[in-house]
């Protein structure tokens, strides 16, 4: 059975780094997009990041000068480097990663900055 782990969420303060990862395991196969999604206290769910099976990596307008998607090293793992971070960033991050059109959702990690 399919699952993800996610890693990285926690406390920052304004101005600081966090790395987020995600790693699916229990698939043989690879993951056609990988990316992640927030969701702020009293908002609604939005993208932040998708990366292609090509590499080929979109970050939202409002957040690529601060955050980056990659893929990491191991089969079907995703990074998200965050810098700079606002206290309006504090969410709960979501990973999704999508094989053979299916969409598979992480739990998600908090992310809280807060001085």
């Amino acid at each position: 059975q399919l699952q993800l782990v996610e890693s990285g969420g926690g406390l920052a303060q304004p101005g600081g780094s966090l790395t987020l990862s995600c790693a699916a395991s229990g698939t043989d196969f690879s993951a056609n997009a990988m990316g992640w999604y927030r969701q702020a206290p009293g908002k609604q769910r939005e993208l932040v990041a998708i990366i292609n099976e090509e590499g080929i990596a979109t970050t939202v307008n409002s957040m690529k000068d601060r955050f980056t998607v990659s893929r990491g090293d191991a089969k079907n793992t995703v990074l998200l480097q965050m810098n700079r971070l606002r206290p309006e960033d504090t969410a709960v991050y979501s990973c999704l990663i999508i094989i053979r059109g299916v969409n598979h959702w992480g739990k998600g990690t908090l992310v809280t900055i807060s001085s």
